[in-house]
């Protein structure tokens, strides 16, 4: 690694808190919204953009950055919230979270001209099909740029997620990495009563993927994951299966399936606010 991983962990452990308060503070503000994932996939898009992307944010249309494909679109708050504390747009924004006429939309929209954002999302299980193109693209083109894609588990219950698996296989397609965010709950309860998706390791791999797991709220566990991607030089598409909890930092929502679409009221969120505080 070009970090010492200790004081690597430690920065990005700082940074996710003040990521986590934002995204609680702009639900709040919104009165609508999806906290559950957005607090669950923080430790991972903390890592992503501010270790491991290629980006910048004085000039988000760089042509060498490395594309970032939200395909489960409803935690745009995460997303958000990482793009304003990277310096892409002011962190006051926020609060301006599925306003009428904000940029800041329930899903994101690239008509809204907020800068960072690469597609228009929400429709579940299009963004691994995106992500693919874009790979593929980028070594018809001749770029060096990588693609990652952040997909829920419960998406995985949608076909058009394997039909772009197989695809990113057949192509053998390095430059591309997909994260799930496997907190094992969506929107209607756990995913194995909804629809069961496992075994995970077995299905990846034989669609001809590598595959690597880690714990999604681990800092540390998230760098070391990405550093042996990358060492392992693969001639294949790799996908993360990013262990996370719903909810992840406050505790007393912490696993809870009923948060995937709710917002706190300022009650809540003060008291959110205060939980988080106490886990640094």
């Amino acid at each position: 690694m070009s970090f010492d991983l200790t004081q690597e962990t430690k920065r990005l452990e700082n940074i996710a808190v003040g990521i986590r308060r934002d995204i609680i503070r702009s639900l709040a503000a919104a009165g609508s919204g999806h906290l559950g994932g957005s607090l669950g996939l923080t430790d991972v898009f903390t890592c992503l953009y501010f270790s491991y992307l290629r980006h910048k944010p004085e000039n988000p249309n760089w042509e060498e950055r490395d594309r970032l494909i939200l395909s489960v679109g409803h935690v745009a708050p995460v997303l958000y919230t990482a793009l304003a504390h990277a310096g892409y747009f002011d962190p006051a924004e926020l609060l301006t979270l599925r306003k009428l006429g904000s940029r800041l939309q329930g899903h994101p929209g690239k008509e809204h001209g907020l800068p960072g954002l690469e597609i228009s999302s929400g429709s579940l299980g299009q963004g691994l099909s995106i992500a693919t193109g874009l790979a593929l693209a980028a070594r018809f083109r001749g770029k060096n740029f990588r693609v990652v894609s952040v997909h829920g588990d419960g998406e995985l219950q949608e076909g058009s997620i394997w039909e772009a698996a197989m695809s990113a296989a057949h192509h053998k397609l390095s430059n591309l990495v997909a994260i799930i965010d496997r907190n094992k709950v969506q929107i209607e309860g756990n995913t194995s009563s909804v629809m069961e998706i496992e075994p995970l390791r077995e299905k990846w791999t034989a669609f001809g993927w590598a595959v690597f797991e880690c714990n999604g709220n681990n800092i540390r566990d998230i760098l070391t994951t990405f550093e042996k991607i990358g060492n392992l030089k693969l001639s294949a598409p790799a996908v993360i299966l990013a262990h996370t909890l719903m909810g992840k930092g406050v505790g007393s929502i912490e696993g809870d399936y009923t948060w995937h679409g709710k917002a706190p009221d300022k009650d809540q969120a003060k008291d959110f606010e205060n939980q988080l505080l106490k886990i640094q």
